[in-house]
């Protein structure tokens, strides 16, 4: 009897063990300082803004859209994307992509537009009687 609760104490161990293992691994940070990009070499969610000085690729038989980011700090990164333009990308107020940084170029995964809200800023007018 004894034996069975070993064995189950130490398969539960192990699962214990892994998922904390896995968990630690996925983890993808943010990071708005595009310099410190070509050093990390992981996954990571990269913030900033649409140079639109510099338009946009989209490349509809390859399906590549390219296009450059600039950080906070004035850093800008070229960006390729396997997919299609997200929507609201040329009216969107910041950028998320999620990727790696490899051969001078980021290589995203996923894109996340950040658009202006249309609430915000707007006066309410109220009605006189």
């Amino acid at each position: 009897m004894k034996k069975k609760y070993l064995f189950g104490s130490v398969i539960i161990a192990v699962f214990l063990g892994l998922m904390i293992y896995f968990l630690t691994q996925s983890n993808i940070r943010y990071q708005n300082n595009f310099s410190l990009l070509e050093k990390s070499g992981k996954t990571v969610k990269a913030t900033g803004s649409w140079v639109k000085d510099k338009g946009y690729n989209l490349d509809k038989q390859k399906m590549v859209f390219s296009f450059y980011m600039v950080d906070q700090d004035g850093n800008q990164m070229f960006v390729k994307y396997h997919g299609s333009i997200p929507n609201n990308f040329e009216s969107a107020r910041s950028i998320v992509v999620t990727g790696r940084y490899t051969n001078g170029c980021f290589m995203a995964n996923d894109i996340l537009t950040k658009c202006p809200s249309k609430y915000q800023d707007q006066t309410v007018k109220s009605s006189s009687l």
